[in-house]
């Protein structure tokens, strides 16, 4: 018997086709257009089609990564098996790791879906994206969030990607998704073969939602040569930052020569800053993790208050995971929570397995 699957629809390229007037690309396909563009998805499942948004990615903010929660939750409750959401790639990795976080002891699979080309051009990666998405779930048994995107640039198989460790890191490539620093969950081709690579486990408990605060203002801060401290003054009224930091996760902090003055000046605006909210260190880097201990400049910026020390979460998971424990505990909790692993964000060790799966 097919199992039920819906589809929400979120916009995206996965749903746009080419303005030729303007020469540009829109999100203009309804859910009943993608149904009747691809026919051939009512003989893997039973499909119920509806629209919650069309928009691109970047227009998103915390309001609807509550919002699509509480769709999924409907559908949970309407006795659906499973769950495709069409989104735009530019944020979907944002919103794969929002949503994991927001959806504990999630019972079905909820399979994340974009495309970098346009729905209606001969290139297009959507077709081949939503058809393995569509057999993963009716043909495995996961349960949880995910991603599925192409795994090369050839039209054979896709990859489903962990929720919290996902990254676009081409801008226009079919395969721009990648596990960083995990391998990928599984693979699956267009017919519907199925081969794990990385097992999921799953903590059994009730279904429940914990959302975020749309209210909080939560920043990123890439660091950068002759990095000013009215940079890290600009974040006074924020509720949390997240700092891209250089290597192993650092910021200009050291007094050098009388060229390096401004950069005490930054330590002073991290330490008054860090009094006020939690502020969390990421690396610039695609994969590694930060290492707070090496350095003098890492052991600095611990002193001073810097969070995040020995994780490897991406800075947008970092992002994400900041603002979900903001909305959910105190802000006296963050510093022992932000080390906490709720959603397989941080990996317990270094591996480099992972890179079999990355560009070769």
């Amino acid at each position: 018997m097919m199992k039920k699957i819906s589809i929400l629809h979120l916009g995206g390229t996965i749903s746009s086709k080419v303005d030729y007037k303007t020469g540009g690309v829109s999100s203009k396909f309804s859910e009943k257009d993608m149904l009747e563009l691809y026919p051939e998805i009512k003989k893997i499942a039973k499909i119920s089609s509806r629209l919650i948004a069309n928009m691109l990615s970047e227009d998103m903010n915390f309001q609807h990564y509550n919002l699509i929660s509480k769709e999924i939750q409907k559908e949970v409750k309407k006795g659906t098996e499973g769950i495709i959401i069409t989104h735009g790639t530019d944020t979907l990795h944002y919103t794969s790791a929002a949503l994991s976080f927001i959806l504990e002891h999630l019972p079905i699979p909820v399979i994340l879906v974009g495309a970098q080309r346009s729905s209606d051009r001969g290139s297009s990666d959507a077709e081949l994206n939503l058809i393995c998405a569509l057999n993963f779930i009716a043909q495995s048994n996961f349960s949880g969030i995910a991603v599925c995107m192409h795994s090369s640039t050839s039209d054979d198989a896709c990859l489903i990607l962990p929720p919290t460790k996902s990254r676009k890191i081409h801008s226009s490539r079919r395969d721009a998704f990648k596990a960083i620093n995990s391998k990928p969950i599984a693979r699956v081709t267009k017919q519907g073969n199925i081969g794990f690579i990385k097992k999921i486990t799953e903590k059994n408990g009730n279904f429940k939602l914990y959302l975020f605060n749309p209210d909080l203002k939560i920043g990123i801060l890439k660091s950068h040569p002759n990095l000013s401290s009215l940079e890290i003054k600009n974040y006074s009224k924020f509720d949390g930052l997240v700092i891209e930091g250089t290597g192993l996760g650092h910021i200009a902090v050291n007094k050098i020569d009388s060229l390096t003055n401004e950069n005490e000046n930054v330590l002073k605006e991290l330490k008054k800053l860090a009094k006020k909210i939690p502020i969390i260190m990421t690396t610039q880097c695609i994969f590694g993790r930060t290492n707070l201990d090496v350095y003098s400049s890492g052991r600095k910026l611990q002193e001073a208050g810097i969070l995040g020390t020995q994780l490897d979460m991406t800075t947008e998971t970092a992002f994400i995971k900041l603002a979900w424990l903001l909305s959910n505990h105190k802000k006296e909790e963050i510093p022992k929570l932000i080390n906490k692993n709720y959603r397989n964000e941080i990996s317990s060790r270094t591996s480099l397995d992972f890179l079999d799966y990355v560009y070769t």
